[in-house]
């Protein structure tokens, strides 16, 4: 029960802090909830919008955050989102949730970025140690913090930035981002896993590696965490 008011008491503050610096457009109704189907909709944000007197309280319900994710993975995480394509309510709010969960010591949510969304992450269960990097114009500096039960790190807009558990135990935590589709870029995927490659010579002379490991890193599966 006390992890229940814990992350009801996250998600408030995930909200409320996304609502007061929200990165996607205000929205000029009370609610424009996504529709598939455009026969009787308007396009707002990416998506259609349905009838407002056919929206109904399940268009802003979405049930499943309690049940852990699968790690057993290359990486050993699962992100779980709340987006707009999993809850239609989301369109035009500019606020969304993920749940991360992380297998025992050496789970890793890889090295990546939200180019349309700033995250607020708060650890549930666990230990974490997370950070990200600034940008160029601000000399790639490294931010990193181990974190513990309770505890909340921000990582800004569009910066690299990465979670790892140095716990022995699974690790889970909840993260809310102020867009309803704040985008996931995860670097190496994009980087080496790219359809089609990047040109070797490319990738060779950026990272200063030698050709044939990058077409070794270029031959390897990269997954879509």
């Amino acid at each position: 029960m006390k992890g229940v008011h814990f992350f009801g008491a996250f998600l408030l503050l995930a909200l409320a802090t996304s609502f007061a610096s929200a990165y996607d457009p205000s929205p000029l109704q009370d609610f424009c909830v996504a529709i598939n189907d455009t026969k009787n909709g308007v396009f707002v944000n990416g998506k259609f919008c349905k009838d407002p007197e056919l929206v109904i309280a399940d268009d802003f319900f979405l049930s499943g955050f309690d049940k852990p994710g699968n790690t057993s993975n290359a990486v050993g995480s699962k992100v779980t989102p709340a987006f707009v394509d999993q809850l239609l309510g989301l369109n035009t709010l500019g606020v969304s949730l993920v749940r991360i969960d992380f297998a025992p010591y050496g789970g890793l949510n890889p090295p990546h970025t939200h180019p349309r969304g700033t995250e607020i992450l708060v650890v549930q269960e666990g230990t974490l140690y997370v950070g990200f990097v600034s940008s160029n114009q601000d000399g790639n500096r490294l931010f990193t913090k181990v974190l513990n039960k309770g505890d909340i790190f921000v990582f800004p807009i569009g910066l690299i930035h990465f979670q790892l558990n140095i716990g022995e135990t699974p690790a889970v935590a909840f993260s809310g981002l102020s867009s309803q589709n704040p985008g996931t870029i995860t670097i190496a995927t994009s980087v080496f896993g790219s359809k089609p490659p990047i040109d070797p010579d490319v990738l060779t002379k950026a990272f200063m590696l030698d050709k044939d490991v990058v077409k070794y890193l270029q031959s390897r599966f990269w997954m879509n965490n």
